[in-house]
């Protein structure tokens, strides 16, 4: 085999692997792209909004206090069957 040839196959052979590591390094940065911007989605999704937060503890606020309404007419004789009975 000539010298030439050999060269030439090597060469040929660097440069395909050159392209083929181009491409690749190429998919890799749009699936960082992607996977960042997926993230960024999750992300988003788990911030809650304030003011759904502050409604949810208005309503959790509310249904202590209808409790602890209803543990207050219970307590003076245990009145709680008569308005069973006439629900």
């Amino acid at each position: 085999m000539a010298p030439e040839s050999v060269s030439f196959r090597i060469s040929r052979n660097a440069e395909d692997l050159a392209h083929t590591v181009h491409a690749l390094s190429q998919r890799l940065v749009k699936l960082e792209q992607r996977l960042a911007g997926l993230e960024l989605q999750l992300d988003r999704r788990l911030d809650s909004d304030p003011q759904e937060i502050a409604s949810l503890a208005n309503v959790e606020r509310l249904v202590l206090d209808c409790r602890a309404l209803l543990e207050m007419q219970e307590e003076p004789g245990e009145k709680s069957a008569p308005l069973a009975a006439a629900a």
